[in-house]
């Protein structure tokens, strides 16, 4: 009897950890490949539509700490969204500066960067894998739409559906669908042609070209937002109350003529959204109308001071075109915390490779951020994007060691079950449908619903 070589025994075992830790199990497979003939001696792997690899959902094991920390985001939404007008420390920051709140759609982006590493390890069929792809980015881009274009009028108005000629046009799920977009083609025809990587460096060789478009995009942006030059603009509003008979319409103009301005009136990425989606497709209500010139009780939204500057009240997209610039480089970012999970085994190498790069980060952001380039969640700055990408990835690797090296999943049962349905949980609470919903119900007048039993004014 011939004993197998024992560095053939620990690559077998190595890649079965992998494997597992993704998803694909090797039970009972047996693949024979002569020429182009590729023959599965089994039924249970298979290829879906998307061009992946594979295997019942009964043999897959998910790596739970990646839905821990999907679940720990989506709690956070929910705390800022509820919490966060009644504490203003945590809701989102006016103009310059982070808050808690900030944190949340970078997360989001983070995670979907490492679900697509992990996602497309493997890809037979690039061509139904793109298809799947774009598919998917338009269902979520037009999810979008209905969510937050203005199809819901609100919690307490009963009523639903929106003039096409004033619809939001972007919005979170929008920025994510275009990320996500951008990101999982970068990964399915994106990537070095050796399948081993050997070292860190091998990594970062097989993938450099994917870091090298998140450096031109984030060099495109930096130089677009402050290269520009904004001139002097205009914007409507409506004067009166819609229920009276006298109502008319208001023009503004508001004096810029200056160039590489970060400031809420004249930056490159108001300009860029008003002449592609025009304001009347951007949010009505700007996050700067909370700040100290536009509100007399910022950080909250309050009535506008006496001498309050001309672009108070003009619309602003914060999730607008050249800021999704960054936030497709914040996925691809992600992207590479998923490749250490594919291709690195060894978990004291992965926490290197994750805090490592994080740490960096981090040091650039405030680099940027104490030279001038200050943390802008609505502009999304160069120094914003490297602080949340950063934290994002220490928060992981954290949750890693926490839930998949020392296994501690009870504790974080809830956050794991959240993780898991995390669409739902936003499309219910953050988007308000369910609040919606159970107001639609009600007792001969539309005030006596459910929230007005239990002791909630609606």
């Amino acid at each position: 009897m011939v004993l197998p070589n024992a560095n053939v025994v620990e690559d077998l075992m190595d890649k079965k950890l992998v494997e597992t830790e993704e998803g694909y199990s090797d039970k009972d497979e047996s693949v024979k490949q002569s020429g182009f003939n590729i023959v599965h001696k089994t039924t249970d792997l298979n290829i879906n539509n998307a061009g992946r690899e594979e295997v019942p959902s009964s043999e897959k094991r998910r790596l739970a700490s990646l839905d821990v920390f999907r679940g720990l985001t989506v709690a956070l939404m929910v705390l800022v969204d509820d919490v966060g007008g009644i504490v203003p420390a945590i809701n989102h920051s006016p103009w310059d500066g982070v808050t808690l709140a900030d944190f949340v759609m970078p997360m989001f982006l983070f995670i979907v960067g490492l679900s697509l590493a992990l996602a497309y390890k493997r890809v037979p069929c690039r061509i139904s894998a793109t298809k799947m792809a774009v598919f998917r980015a338009i269902k979520l881009f037009v999810l979008g739409l209905v969510l937050q274009g203005g199809y819901f009028h609100g919690v307490n108005d009963l009523t639903f559906g929106v003039d096409i000629q004033h619809m939001r046009l972007m919005g979170t799920l929008q920025r994510i669908a275009i990320a996500y977009l951008v990101s999982a083609l970068c990964e399915i025809w994106i990537k070095g042609k050796d399948d081993v990587v050997k070292s860190e460096f091998s990594l970062f060789k097989r993938y450099r070209v994917q870091l090298g478009i998140a450096v031109l995009l984030t060099v495109a942006h930096t130089a677009l937002l402050y290269g520009l030059r904004v001139p002097d603009w205009e914007y409507q509003i409506q004067t009166g109350s819609t229920s009276s008979a006298v109502t008319g319409k208001t023009f503004l103009s508001v004096n810029c003529g200056v160039r590489g301005n970060t400031g809420p009136a004249c930056n490159a990425v108001g300009m860029i959204d008003r002449m592609i989606l025009g304001t009347q497709h951007m949010y009505a209500r700007p996050i700067y109308s909370r700040t100290k010139q536009c509100s007399i009780k910022s950080p909250n939204y309050g009535p506008l001071p006496t001498d309050a500057p001309s672009w108070c009240q003009a619309p602003f997209e914060p999730e607008g075109l050249l800021s999704s610039i960054m936030a497709i480089v914040s996925c691809i970012l992600g992207l590479h915390y998923g490749h250490v999970i594919v291709h690195i085994k060894d978990h004291k190498k992965r926490i290197m490779q994750w805090t490592i790069p994080a740490l960096v980060l981090l040091v650039l952001g405030f680099i940027m951020h104490f030279s001038g380039m200050h943390f802008n969640k609505v502009l999304y700055s160069s120094s914003y994007t490297c602080l949340t990408a950063g934290t994002a990835g220490i928060l992981f690797a954290g949750i890693y060691v926490l839930v998949d090296v020392y296994g501690y999943r009870r504790l974080t049962f809830v956050l794991e079950w959240m993780g898991k349905h995390s669409l739902m949980i936003y499309i219910l609470a953050a988007c308000n449908l369910l609040p919606i919903f159970l107001q639609g119900f009600y007792w001969k007048n539309p005030e006596n619903n459910i929230f007005r039993l239990i002791g909630i004014k609606s």
